[in-house]
């Protein structure tokens, strides 16, 4: 199995930046494609981002191009989303998500097979 550890969140102001990391342990061996998604308060969960298992293939949600750039660095099976100008409504709770695929073609929750347990996202105005 593998479990998926989200960190990073927190309380910024408006115009701020945060980077939030996720750490993938256990059975990591073999090619994975990440996500972003996030699940702003009394709405479903969105897509943000994804990256592919070599890093070299990213997408993102129109939402959010610009501003949030997904890495990830493979040596230490770590997802990275920096994010920047941050505003209220990018307050959420941000998940990470592994696909076993070296990519992933859409942008939908079931297309992913492990999932971490989130970490809040709060920007003041």
């Amino acid at each position: 199995q593998v479990q998926l550890v989200e960190s990073g969140g927190g309380l910024v102001p408006a115009g701020g930046s945060l980077r939030l990391s996720c750490a993938a342990s256990g059975r990591t061996s073999g090619s994975y494609a990440m996500g972003w998604f996030r699940q702003p308060p009394g709405k479903e969960r969105e897509f943000v981002a994804a990256i592919s298992s070599s890093g070299t293939i990213t997408k993102y949600a129109d939402s959010v191009k610009g501003q949030f750039t997904i890495s990830r660095d493979n040596a230490k099976n770590t997802v990275y989303l920096q994010m920047n100008s941050l505003k209220p409504e990018d307050t959420a709770v941000y998940y990470c998500a592994l696909r076993w695929a070296a990519w992933i073609s859409g942008t939908g929750e079931y297309e992913y097979d492990r999932w971490g347990q989130g970490t809040q996202v709060t920007v003041s105005s």
